[in-house]
């Protein structure tokens, strides 16, 4: 059964979430910088390493990246590098 009255729950634990208006995808991915950030989780590495090696054999610039921990968000000097250094990102999920 839907509902239309639905509620999202902000997962970052913030205390008053922004709202942000979705970005629209690239049209591609040429000529880009792709970050690949792993994190955190068993074996998220081995993905992400993958990943990257996979995008860089086809001509990509990739940098990758990881949070510290899966337990908490991302730190915030890792995101602000993560959207300075980046053009698009890979996040290894789970669960």
């Amino acid at each position: 059964y839907m509902s239309e009255n639905i509620t999202l729950l902000d997962p970052t634990a913030e205390t008053s979430p922004a709202r942000r208006e979705r970005l629209a995808p690239p049209e591609s991915l040429e000529g880009l910088t792709i970050g690949v950030l792993d994190i955190g989780k068993v074996r998220g590495d081995v993905f992400c390493d993958e990943i990257a090696r996979l995008l860089g054999e086809k001509g990509f610039t990739v940098k990758q990246y990881a949070k510290p921990t899966n337990t908490r968000t991302a730190p915030v000097d890792l995101a602000q590098t993560i959207a300075t250094e980046c053009d698009v990102v890979v996040e290894a999920l789970s669960d």
